[in-house]
C-alpha cells in the first residue's frame, strides 16, 4: 500500500495535481474559521456547545464543515452552488433554451455554467439575507436554540456581513472550479468530502457519549457492513456491447471494431443524497419568511434529521433523484443518435428507436437497485438513532455515502493516471 501511494509522488505532474487540491482544502478550512465582523465570539462558543446538530442547523454545518455554527465567511458553503445546479439541471428539461445549450455540446455547457454561477450568487444573497435574520435570533427552527450572534445589529452592519457571506460563496465556487481544473477530482465533491470527513471523529464521539459502549459498538457494525455494501455496489455495472462499422474516409478504413458502454449499478453517485439534502433544508429557510404558524409549527417539529416524516421524505427525494439524474446523465435518446450517426450499433438491435427503447429498458432495470441501495443506505443509521433517541450525529449515514463514494471517484481518477504512466495503481 505505502509502495503504491509513493507512486503518486514519483510522477511530476501527479503529484503537483495532488499538493494543489491539498493546498486549496487548507485554504478553504481558513476561510471557513473566520468569523464575519459584528460576531458575538461569547455567543458563538455558546452556540457551538448547544446546537452543533439541532435543528436543520447540524445539516448545513456538516456541508460547510463547521463554518456555519462561526458564521465564518465561508458559512454558506457549497450549499448554494449545489441549490443552483439542480434548479438549472429541472429548468434544462422544460426551458427551451436551456435545453438548446444542453445539446450544443462545449459552447453550450459553458453558458449553463455561467448561468449557474449567477444563479448560484442570486441564491448566496437571498440565503446570506436569512441566515443573518436567523442569527439575530429571530430562528429557533434552524438553530436549534434563540441566541443572538450580532448583538450589535444594524442595516450598515447587516448589508456588510450579508455581503461577506455572498463573496465568500463565490470564492469558494471559484476553489472548486479550481480543483476541477488543476487538481485531483471533481471540486465540489472534494471539498464536501473534507468537509463531511472532518465531521465523522467528533460524531463519532457524539454517539458514545450519548449512546453508551453498546450503541456505540452497534452502529461501527453497521458502518462496516454498509461500507462492503457500498464498494460492492459501486463496482458492479451493466456492460452494452456495441459494434462499429466500417467506413472509409479518403484512404484510410475506420471501423470495425467492437466496444462496450459501462452502465454503472450507482449510475448517478453521491449527487441525489446532495440534492435531497438541499431541498429538505428549503423549508426551513421558507419559515423565516412566510408568517403560517401552521407552517413554522410542522417545520420545526417534522422537518428535523430523526423524525420520521423527514426519513421518509429523505427516502423518497434520493429515489426520485436518483431517476431523474441518471436520465440527465444517460439520456437514451441522446446516445442512441450519437451511436447511429458514429456508424454503431447494438448487435440484434436496430439503429434509431429501437436503439432509444433498449436503453431505456436497461436503464429502468439497473436503476431501481441502485435508487434502493442509495435510500436504504441514507436512511437506515437514522433510523436506528430516532429509535435510539441519537440526535448528536443525525447524518451519518449521509456522511458515510458521500465519503466513500467521492473516495473511491478520486481513487479511480488517480489510477487512471498512474496506469497511463506505467505505475500500479491502488485499485484491483
Amino acid at each position: 500500500m505505502l509502495t503504491r501511494l509513493a507512486n503518486i509522488f514519483r510522477v511530476p505532474d501527479l503529484r503537483n495535481k495532488v499538493l494543489f487540491t491539498l493546498t486549496i482544502i487548507a485554504l478553504y478550512q481558513v476561510g471557513a474559521n473566520v468569523p464575519v465582523p459584528g460576531v458575538s465570539w461569547a455567543k458563538l462558543q455558546t452556540l457551538q456547545s448547544k446546537a452543533g446538530s439541532a435543528g436543520v442547523l447540524g445539516f448545513l454545518n456538516l456541508f460547510s464543515g463547521g463554518a456555519l455554527v462561526r458564521l465564518a465567511v465561508f458559512g454558506l458553503g457549497v450549499m448554494p452552488y449545489i441549490t443552483s445546479s439542480i434548479i438549472i439541471q429541472l429548468l434544462s428539461t422544460v426551458i427551451p433554451k436551456l435545453e438548446e445549450w444542453r445539446d450544443q455540446g462545449a459552447v453550450g455547457q459553458k453558458r449553463i455554467t455561467q448561468t449557474t454561477r449567477y444563479l448560484t450568487v442570486a441564491l448566496a444573497l437571498m440565503q446570506s439575507t436569512g441566515l443573518i435574520y436567523a442569527f439575530h435570533g429571530h430562528d429557533s427552527a434552524l438553530l436549534g436554540v434563540t441566541v443572538d450572534l450580532i448583538p450589535k445589529f444594524s442595516i450598515p452592519l447587516a448589508a456588510f456581513m450579508v455581503l461577506c457571506l455572498t463573496a465568500g460563496t463565490a470564492f469558494v465556487m471559484w476553489l472548486a472550479e479550481l480543483i476541477t481544473q488543476r487538481g485531483i477530482g471533481q471540486g465540489m465533491s472534494i471539498l464536501i468530502f473534507a468537509n463531511v470527513v472532518a465531521s465523522i471523529p467528533s460524531g463519532g464521539k457524539g454517539i458514545y457519549e450519548e449512546g453508551g459502549v453498546l450503541k456505540f459498538s452497534v452502529m461501527i457494525a453497521v458502518s462496516l457492513i454498509l461500507l462492503v455494501f457500498i464498494v460492492f455496489m459501486d463496482q458492479g455495472q451493466r456492460r452494452i456491447p456495441v459494434t462499429f462499422a466500417k467506413r472509409v474516409v479518403g484512404r484510410r478504413m475506420y471501423g470495425g471494431q467492437s466496444t462496450y458502454i459501462p452502465l454503472k449499478v450507482n449510475q448517478s453517485g453521491v449527487i441525489p443524497i446532495i440534492f435531497a439534502s438541499s431541498v429538505l433544508y428549503i423549508p426551513v429557510l421558507l419559515s423565516n419568511v412566510i408568517p403560517w404558524h401552521s407552517f413554522q409549527n410542522f417545520v420545526k417539529s417534522n422537518i428535523t434529521p430523526t423524525s420520521f416524516w423527514y426519513i421518509s421524505f429523505y427516502f423518497v427525494l434520493i429515489l426520485a433523484f436518483t431517476f431523474f439524474y441518471v436520465y440527465v446523465a444517460f439520456d437514451p435518446h441522446q446516445q442512441a443518435d450519437i451511436i447511429r450517426k458514429q456508424g454503431g450499433f447494438i448487435p440484434g438491435i436496430r439503429p434509431g428507436p429501437q436503439t432509444e427503447r433498449y436503453f431505456a429498458r436497461i436503464l429502468n432495470r439497473i436503476t431501481v437497485p441502485g435508487a434502493l441501495f442509495l435510500a436504504s443506505v441514507a436512511v437506515v443509521p437514522s433510523i436506528l438513532m430516532a429509535l435510539w433517541n441519537l440526535n448528536r450525529f443525525p447524518f451519518y449515514g449521509t456522511t458515510l455515502l458521500i465519503s466513500v463514494g467521492v473516495a473511491l471517484e478520486t481513487m479511480r481518477q488517480i489510477d487512471s493516471q498512474l496506469m497511463m504512466r506505467n505505475y500500479e495503481g491502488f485499485l484491483k
